[in-house]
């Protein structure tokens, strides 16, 4: 049996690749590259299945180039489903005199029947001051996501993409459009970047790619395509008969069903659609009539007796006056014969204890799988060791319910898509109401690995033990499912990002209502930092991970990337993990997370909410990308108010904003020991919030200085009981929970 599988696979394969299959009267190749049905070339539709799969043969080029648009073709596989393409790349280059130069190739675009593999490929970037980055639009309204490369030094040979001088990042499923950038952190002025000036980003098959030294400095060169001269790399594309699955092709439209006589259907597994296939024993091509041919397997084949090919398989049986299964041996009989009924009587019997005797075993067996199944997932989905690190915490146990995966999936109708309500980097987030009409948010992780088990295990541990009015309250989760849950409460009124930065939402967000936001935002990471135990850093603090509630409460959300700081540490050695224009640079530099890189995060958060612009933005000229650098560099000139937004400057107190302004440029210093501590932040940020409700206060200019935290004037000062009061009130709402 083993040794027939194997001869099946080989014939599949050689026929292939011999005799790709296409209609009468159409073109077979372009090139040295063959165009297999449903594939075509020319005018005449009957060559190609539709417009999808409409290519053109270039004969301006020797030899003949086949096309997909803009796109060279360097093969076509109906076996594996997949077409492999070459594309430009992206370049940026600095000169001395200041200039700079740009290959911008950007923007790449698939129609309907094709998807980036994400098995395939890999986004890279090449450069020694390089910022890369990638997203499904210009805008991200799917996803993000990008890599940085620098240089120490440099060594001849092939070598690993690891951040120096070349990194590599994955790409997500379903992808038919993806747009990349480059930036630079210094315009490659830096004396360290000596090595090149020039960046790249592109999209290329991982096999095909290897990173050279030598393509730090001349990579454009080495992969020039033969026939253009253009650089270009070589990326995998999946395709398929898009947007019905096998089932819906049959049923609903069973005259467009793209598979033949003799073929079986496979749903792809990159996007909606599906894949033909000869069915075992034939080969050739499954999308033409007729298209899947017998294969004689008696050509090739164990048989030592008498072999007939049969369709789709063979039979092998021993010539008359001779036993034995023929694929050994046939020997000689002697004595009498079996007589044929007896013999069908005993092959009867003992096929009905088979069905009867493999009909119990079948049923036990999978009375054992699901029990076992539910064993998996709670280890998969790390029961254990949650159990083991929840239980020095009686208190969190006693908060944290576990749900049944029946009473999660009955309170989001099945997991709907019209419950989803949010999507981040690490899952899906539902809206469900329980039975008796409590409103919850559910988080169902995408894909099950143990990184992400892990970034689960963190979030429960962390959200446990947290109980502050401004954190997202976790409430539950469950581990009966393939894919691990989160339990939380519901926040109904969005995100800060949406409330700061979409159009429906900004008439609601007054200069009050924003630093009150920051100001509560603030204590709750002041209490993660200095409160907790052991502190928290949050390491992903943005806008989008800020929740408002009905009456715009600000909840701190989304710790799937945190970390628990251990006692008899001040810092932490972790991959690079964050948002691009959130991130801080000292940690980018270094891999070194301490509660300062919380502190510029926030910081920009600060910018945004005076300025009303988003932290990074490719709609900007270049010297406004990052917000953060570009509200520097505005302080610096005392171009502050030219800055801020229309709003925010009439509602705001000039001075006010002026105490809020310094305040976020020093959360913004590039040196962490010279940036203030979340808790002194917070206090001061309250502190103006108090001012702005009591404005009767600026009437005594010591008693705000003292309420802004300054150390050496209030120690001179001394302050009034008044104002002894109102500093304990701060620095319990900094320090107490709910």
């Amino acid at each position: 049996m083993a040794c027939s599988v194997l001869l099946h696979l080989i014939l599949l394969t050689a026929s292939a690749s011999a005799f790709p299959g296409t209609k009468p009267g159409c073109q077979k190749s372009c090139g040295e590259v063959s165009i297999p049905y449903p594939f075509g070339v020319g005018n005449d539709t009957n060559c190609f299945r539709d417009s999808e799969f409409q290519l053109v043969c270039n004969i301006s080029y020797h030899p003949p180039v086949l096309m997909y648009g803009d796109f060279p073709v360097l093969n076509i596989s109906l076996l594996s489903g997949e077409m492999t393409l070459q594309t430009k790349i992206s370049e940026d280059c600095y000169y001395e005199n200041g200039k700079n130069s740009a290959d911008d190739s950007s923007i790449k675009t698939l129609s309907d029947a094709f998807r980036f593999s994400y098995t395939r490929n890999k986004f890279t970037a090449i450069g020694c001051d390089t910022i890369a980055f990638m997203s499904d639009t210009e805008l991200a309204t799917i996803f993000g996501s990008g890599c940085i490369s620098w240089c120490l030094n440099t060594e001849n040979g092939e070598r690993s993409c690891d951040g120096k001088g070349c990194c590599q990042t994955e790409i997500p499923k379903n992808l038919e459009t993806f747009y990349m950038s480059l930036d630079s952190f210094s315009n490659y002025t830096n004396s360290r970047w000596k090595y090149t000036r020039c960046s790249y980003a592109f999209l290329a098959d991982k096999e095909w790619f290897k990173f050279l030294e030598s393509d730090i400095w001349n990579f454009s060169k080495r992969i020039e395509s033969n026939f253009d001269k253009v650089p270009r790399t070589q990326v995998v594309v999946d395709w398929a008969i898009r947007n019905q699955s096998c089932k819906e092709a049959q049923k609903v439209d069973p005259a467009s069903y793209a598979c033949k006589e003799n073929s079986h259907c496979s749903d792809s597994s990159n996007g909606p659609g599906y894949l033909c296939y000869c069915k075992y024993g034939y080969q050739g091509n499954p999308y033409l009539p007729g298209g899947c041919q017998d294969i004689n397997e008696c050509i090739n084949n164990p048989c030592k007796g008498l072999c007939t090919n049969t369709p789709g398989s063979y039979n092998c049986s021993c010539p008359p006056g001779t036993h034995a299964n023929g694929t050994t041996d046939c020997i000689s009989s002697s004595g009498k014969k079996i007589p044929m009924e007896r013999l069908m009587l005993g092959i009867s019997l003992v096929l009905l204890f088979l069905v009867i005797a493999s009909s119990w075993m079948y049923w036990g067996m999978q009375k054992r799988k699901l029990t076992e199944l539910k064993r998996k997932f709670f280890q998969q989905n790390g029961g254990l060791l949650l159990q083991q690190k929840l239980s020095s915490h009686e208190c969190s146990l006693e908060r944290t319910k576990i749900f049944t995966s029946e009473e999660l999936k009955a309170a989001t109708n099945n997991y709907e898509e019209s419950r989803i309500i949010g999507q981040g980097g690490y899952g899906v987030v539902y809206k469900g109401i329980l039975p008796d009409n409590k409103v919850i948010a559910i988080k169902k992780a995408k894909v099950i690995e143990s990184s992400q088990i892990d970034q689960f295990i963190n979030e429960v541990l962390i959200l446990s033990q947290i109980n502050h009015r401004n954190v997202v309250k976790l409430l539950g989760c469950c581990l009966e499912t393939e894919l691990p849950l989160l339990v939380y409460e519901f926040i109904s009124n969005g995100t800060l990002f949406e409330h700061i930065h979409d159009e429906q939402y900004k008439c609601s967000v007054s200069w009050a209502n924003r630093l009150r936001i920051a100001s509560e935002t603030a204590g709750a990471l002041a209490y993660l930092h200095s409160a907790a135990s052991p502190p928290i850093i949050h390491r992903d603090v943005k806008s989008a991970n800020i929740l408002l509630d009905e009456n715009n409460i600000a909840k701190v959300s989304d710790f799937g990337a945190s970390r628990l700081v251990p006692l008899d540490q001040v810092q932490l050695t972790t991959l690079i993990q964050g948002t691009l224009g959130y991130l801080d640079p000292e940690y980018l530099l270094t891999s070194q997370l301490t509660e300062k890189s919380d502190v510029y995060s926030f910081g920009v958060i600060l910018v945004e909410l005076l300025t009303g612009m988003k932290a990074l933005s490719f709609d900007r000229p270049e010297e406004e990308r990052n917000l953060a650098m570009y509200f520097v560099s505005s302080m610096k000139e005392n171009r502050m108010m030219e800055i801020l937004e229309d709003r925010v400057a009439h509602e705001g107190n000039i001075e006010q904003l002026r105490e809020v302004a310094r305040l976020a440029k020093r959360c913004l210093q590039l040196n962490g020991d010279e940036r203030p501590t979340m808790k002194e932040v917070a206090m001061e940020l309250e502190g103006l919030r108090r001012l702005q409700m009591h404005p009767w206060i600026e009437q005594n200019p010591e008693e705000t200085e003292y309420l802004l935290g300054d150390p050496s004037k209030s120690s001179i000062n001394g302050g009034t009981e008044c104002d002894d009061s109102l500093r304990n009130e701060v620095i319990l709402s900094l320090e107490g929970g709910r």
